[in-house]
């Protein structure tokens, strides 16, 4: 036998071999369609490992949007020369102003988006103060403060991209820059992510993993060397895992030299390289100070608590010497996420056959650590104690909770086992005889050959139907789960294809994040907006079942009425009420519809306010939007206004707390920038959202135009600039000019100015904010109508202005219905300049409401 120190010397020439050959080794790579390297600020091309970076000099191929930027360049430094990649950090391109690089897209679907950082010094400009933010297509990627203030910092997500052209935009917060160093946007296979997963304590399913956008955090290659890009086919760096074990002493490297079997198992080329593959962390043998080598091999990360990760576990078998001998546990934290593993069989009957299994874990843990094991079966008898893992992958769901479908399947202890066969047998019983009554009913429908919905009882326990919807006999089938028990009805995707001429492209009336908007007429001619989720969005599965959640429990006029979904398949629709006029946002510009006056603008803003503050205050915790903004402010025949699109809301803080701790979610140029700062969600976040709405009420302009000069670029910043010196009358829609009336045109400004405030605390209550705009319309009606009673009368009269009556909020915190009780107030003053917060009171029209 040779000493131990000669084979651990002989073992680490085989790994720094294995390392050597990696290096020089040239993956066979696979070809992206879709293919930007960007050396952002560089004047030449850059050579990185086999790939070329570009210079950042826009053309056909791709284009940046900057009012304002500036290319700079430094000299190497130490922290640059021990990156992967120093030549990309060597340069950058700096923006004083929010802009934009644009890629066209050839193949829709997955792409890496990977972005560099490096904050050096360039004249007066130091990178390391720079606070900004990296969003696309509506989703934030980073902030600054996710960056190193000294070193180099390399993201990278893998996301949906669909067709057209993809723009991934750098906004500066407040008077500070932006900056980015090189840019990846380069397509992988889509089968890279599949769709479902599974969780842990309980194993459930976890569906819709493919349309999710993802940020890498760790890609680990256990016992093997770091994997450079260029010896993987989709360029990826895999770190070694010593720096992670727990215990080095109780676990050892294998390598292997002998050929991968891809096909067998699930996994290619493109899932890990080989070299992830043909290395390997195992169990060491240390039975001397363990009894019966019964110990677990544990890698310990740091993750940000309160997230939600994608994990993905790499095997292959390079161990063992015979099938059926290697049987281990994989641990994830403290539960047992796989018993008894045995590889040969997963990779049918095949050994160095390549798997990989995924994982959706929410780490609670408040230190952020999180641990990985794995360890010899327990139940398996007369076999050697071992365990292995050869990679490790884990990423962030961006923005996600863990949403989860199916049963669990964990096992359980003689009395779970059980229940479990007295419940089994009693769900058997429940759907046969469910079977029965729906077989019963179907029949009687043929005999009938009725064409009406099957009507369900709501929460108010009135039995509703949709009436005469098909006259092909269909019956609709309501939810059968608790979620979906207050939603009225469940279409068939077949009358939903018919309602929208099978969703021909000429019926698409908008496009947002979940997917395309068609109008649909059901056979009894109601018009309806069904709304399509498209499997390669951002949003899914969370998003789907929130906006049902929100929408079949609150009912309100200034809310948009959902009267049904679907669930079939792949397939997730949603069918809502058909709103005749559109978005506020269509109205104001970008469109050729006819100017809205001044109290039209009032009456929606104030119609927007109403189905807000119910949100807010209409159940026992608030309901925070998280996406106000003008597109989805929608307009029936009347103009009257009704809130949509449901899908990021979130419910409020407990009575015991102040905010919602989450991840930072909405639509850039509407968002707080102190959720923003501090990931705490309030309702004062839904009133900042909304006060930019009001200033595109006010301006009719874009709340992000790149192609304006700087100071102009953000819309909020430049109002509020105007605002705070009292010259609203500079940034208004010219065409309402003559139109609106100085007192309501003040008291408008002042409501915009404090919705907009810096902190939370500062900003008035949705309620506050319904009635300042209520006040504003009465001052501009009462104007009106003054001048209209006396040509001599001056704009801003307010001698006729309604008397004042004290608020009073109903149950559900609808006010349009109050107690008129007269107020003793002086009406003949200009009332414009009144504190909401000293005159606790709400305008009242002299006709009643």
């Amino acid at each position: 036998m040779f000493p131990t120190s000669i084979k651990m010397h002989t073992l680490s020439l085989l790994v720094t071999l294995i390392s050597f050959l990696g290096q020089i080794h040239i993956a066979a790579a696979y070809t992206p369609v879709d293919n930007y390297l960007i050396d952002c600020g560089s004047l030449t091309n850059t050579s990185v490992f086999t790939r070329t970076f570009i210079a950042d000099n826009p053309s056909s191929s791709w284009t940046l949007s900057a009012p304002k930027s500036i290319l700079a360049n430094t000299t190497t430094s130490n922290a640059i020369a021990s990156s992967d990649a120093p030549a990309l950090y060597q340069t950058a391109r700096i923006f004083t102003s929010s802009s934009s690089y644009t890629f066209p897209i050839q193949n829709p679907g997955r792409h890496w988006v990977r972005l560099y950082f490096f904050p050096f010094t360039y004249q007066t400009f130091n990178l390391a103060n720079a606070s900004f933010i990296v969003s696309a297509q509506d989703t934030i990627l980073l902030n600054s403060n996710q960056l190193s203030p000294t070193n180099t910092t390399f993201k990278e997500f893998s996301l949906i991209i669909g067709s057209g052209s993809f723009a991934l935009s750098f906004a500066p917060l407040g008077s500070s820059i932006a900056y980015v160093n090189a840019i990846e946007v380069v397509s992988v296979p889509d089968n890279l992510i599949t769709d479902d997963a599974s969780t842990v304590a309980p194993p459930v399913k976890y569906e819709g993993l493919a349309t999710q956008t993802l940020e890498t955090i760790y890609r680990i290659n256990m016992g093997g060397p770091k994997v450079f890009p260029s010896n993987d086919t989709l360029s990826r760096t895999w770190v070694p895992d010593q720096g992670f074990l727990l215990q080095k002493n109780l676990a050892r490297s294998v390598p292997y030299s002998g050929t991968i079997n891809y096909g067998n198992g699930g996994s290619t080329e493109d899932t890990a390289p080989d070299t992830v593959y043909s290395t390997v962390t195992e169990m060491a043998q240390v039975s001397v100070s363990v009894a019966n080598g019964n110990f677990n091999v544990t890698w310990e990360f740091s993750l940000r608590s309160g997230s939600t990760y994608l994990v993905r576990t790499h095997f292959c078998d390079i161990v063992s010497t015979a099938l059926n001998t290697l049987y281990f546990n994989l641990y994830i934290e403290t539960a047992l996420a796989i018993r008894d593993l045995d590889l040969s069989t997963i990779a049918v009957n095949t050994l160095a056959s390549p798997v990989f299994m995924d994982f959706i874990v929410k780490v609670t843990d408040g230190s952020g650590k999180f641990r990985i094991s794995v360890g010899p079966s327990l139940d398996i008898q007369n076999l050697i104690p071992n365990a292995i893992l050869n990679g490790l992958e884990i990423m962030r769901l961006s923005g996600a909770d863990a949403s989860t479908t199916g049963t669990a399947s964990k096992k359980g202890s003689g009395h779970g086992v059980i229940l479990g066969v007295v419940f089994g047998v009693l769900a058997v019983i429940v759907v046969v005889a469910l079977v029965l009554c729906v077989m019963r009913q179907r029949r009687k429908t043929k005999r009938r050959h009725s064409k009406t919905w099957v009507p369900i009882s709501t929460t108010n326990g009135v039995s509703q139907s949709l009436g005469s919807r098909f006259s092909n006999g269909t019956v609709a089938t309501t939810a059968s789960s608790a979620f979906y028990g207050n939603l009225n009805f469940r279409f068939p995707f077949a009358a939903l294809q018919e309602a929208t001429n099978n969703f021909d492209e000429s019926c698409v009336i908008g496009v947002g994040g979940f997917g395309r908007v068609y109008k649909g007429v059901l056979r009894d001619a109601t018009k309806v907006a069904v709304k399509r989720g498209n499997p390669r969005s951002q949003q899914g599965l969370t998003e789907f079942r929130t906006e049902i959640e929100m929408l079949s429990n609150f009912r309100h006029r200034h809310l948009v009425s959902l009267i049904g979904y679907c669930n079939e398949g792949s397939e997730m629709v949603l069918v809502y009420e058909y709103m005749e006029e559109g978005t506020l946002k269509s109205h104001l510009y970008g469109c050729d519809l006819p100017n809205l006056t001044w109290k039209q603008r009032l009456e929606i803003c104030i119609g927007a306010a109403r189905g807000l503050h119910y949100l807010h205050t209409g159940s026992a915790k608030a309901i925070i939007h998280r996406d106000v903004k003008s597109a989805n402010i929608l307009l029936d025949e009347n103009l009257m206004a009704k809130v949509a699109d449901f899908g990021l809301s979130k419910t409020g803080p407990e009575l015991d707390q102040t905010h919602v701790s989450t991840a930072v979610k909405g639509s850039f140029g509407y968002l707080d920038p102190e959720y923003f700062r501090r990931q705490q969600l309030t309702e004062k976040s839904d009133v900042y959202s909304f006060g930019v709405v009001l200033l595109e009420t006010l301006c009719a302009r874009p709340v992000i135009d790149p192609t304006l000069q700087r100071e102009m670029v953000n819309l909020a910043e430049w109002a509020m600039k105007w605002l705070k010196k009292g010259q609203v009358e500079q940034i208004m829609d010219a065409r309402l000019v003559g139109d609106v009336r100085g007192s309501s045109l003040r008291k408008f400004a002042e409501t915009v100015e404090k919705c907009l405030a810096d902190y939370g605390v500062d900003r008035p209550a949705m309620g506050d904010v319904l009635w300042n705009l209520e006040y504003a319309l009465q001052l501009q009606e009462a104007a009106v109508a003054a001048a209209a009673g006396d040509g001599n009368a001056e704009e801003d009269s307010t001698n006729r202005i309604p008397e004042l009556a004290p608020r009073v909020e109903l149950a559900g915190g609808d006010l349009e219905s109050v107690t008129v009780i007269k107020e003793e107030e002086s009406l003949g003053q200009d009332l414009s300049g009144v504190s909401m917060s000293k005159v606790f009171s709400q305008l009242v029209k002299s006709e009643g409401r």
